[in-house]
């Protein structure tokens, strides 16, 4: 299958989610024998900070605007499938042209369903707009759940499908570390997981001045009083997650507010975190068990309360007996290759429905 992506980014995890996602994926995708090019739109903070300028598995090639995606028109009719994903910068222009250019499925995929559906319904357009939505073949949603019915049923797409984020678990190993912190935190700073990560680390980090936690991640406001305890880094790159984990007896995973309300929303840390064999205590939203098991294989927490009981663990075992079970929960299920498998099944049912769709339209009396 030849297969075209455009995507916020591949070669610079600087401040998002996603390059870890398509790296993951598009990798796995290659290794079933598939060809791959990823566009990406040339930005000043993903320049600055690229720490895979030239992926292996895939071709890759940088375009300066939408105009300057005319250079890669033969590329896009030809492809048996084009995929544009969210948060693309003038991502409605980059749709109405892979639609208008495209031969093969055009799909769509969001990383960030809720927030997606959030801006649609505020009026912000700015990467997808509802009269694209109908026109994209395939939906694909990092979000599962109700929301696929909803992405049907309200806004017109032919076809809804979860396509949940994942992790190379080569790339993604258990270390033997020294353990430097109780508790860490991964992520770019966000306004709304902002008041839940000062609830979950920051308040039972000034609780339990004798343990030591780590917020990780780009963009926080420098007018944050962090307790002495709580040790700040400004970017972990992505291949020295395994190291930043190793050195965690356990993590955090805090979910924005859009994604809890919808529910069926992991974030990437889940599984990361659970391949490099390090036990996550999360919040809580509806889905979430049917990820993984609460008590057994991730632990959930709402109050700082809740964290100090968790974190409370002498000996280590129910921390290494939760670690085993949600590493193999991943390894069975939550792997690059499984969603490498499931887009291959995807787009193979939007190629058979489009194809029904054109015989069916050829046959109709002008």
């Amino acid at each position: 299958m030849r297969l075209v992506v455009l995507g916020l980014s591949l070669s610079s995890a600087w401040g998002n989610g996603h390059a870890t996602t398509w790296r993951a994926l598009l990798r796995a995708f290659a290794a079933r024998g598939h060809d791959v090019l990823f566009l990406e739109r040339d930005l000043p903070w993903y320049a600055a900070h690229r720490d895979l300028p030239e992926p292996g598995f895939c071709r890759f090639a940088l375009y300066n605007d939408v105009d300057d995606l005319a250079d890669w028109r033969h590329a896009i009719a030809a492809a048996d499938a084009v995929i544009v994903g969210s948060f693309v910068l003038d991502g409605v222009a980059v749709g109405r042209l892979v639609q208008r250019l495209a031969s093969g499925v055009t799909a769509f995929y969001d990383i960030d369903t809720p927030v997606t559906l959030a801006r649609l319904e505020q009026g912000q357009h700015d990467y997808l707009s509802p009269d694209l939505i109908p026109g994209y073949d395939l939906y694909l949603s990092f979000t599962g759940g109700p929301t696929l019915d909803v992405l049907e049923q309200r806004y017109g797409a032919p076809m809804a499908r979860v396509l949940h984020c994942s992790v190379d678990p080569q790339a993604y190993p258990p270390l033997d570390c020294a353990t430097r912190w109780d508790l860490s935190y991964l992520g770019t700073w966000s306004a709304d997981r902002q008041p839940v990560l000062e609830r979950l680390l920051v308040e039972p980090a000034r609780r339990a001045p004798h343990l030591r936690f780590v917020v990780a991640g780009a963009q926080y406001p420098q007018d944050i009083a962090w307790p002495a305890n709580v040790e700040r880094i400004e970017h972990v790159p992505p291949s020295a997650h395994p190291a930043f984990y190793a050195a965690s007896r356990f993590t955090l995973n805090v979910t924005r507010a859009d994604m809890v309300r919808a529910g069926w929303s992991p974030s990437v840390r889940l599984f990361e975190a659970a391949s490099c064999g390090t036990p996550v205590i999360s919040d809580r939203w509806p889905g979430l068990a049917e990820l993984f098991a609460p008590g057994e294989e991730i632990l959930l927490a709402g109050s700082p309360e809740e964290v100090l009981v968790a974190l409370h663990d002498p000996g280590g075992q129910r921390r290494q007996r939760i670690a085993a079970a949600a590493r193999a929960r991943v390894l069975g299920a939550h792997t690059a290759a499984h969603r490498a498998a499931e887009l291959e099944r995807h787009l193979l049912a939007a190629t058979h429905r489009h194809a029904d769709h054109r015989r069916a339209a050829e046959k109709m009396p002008l």
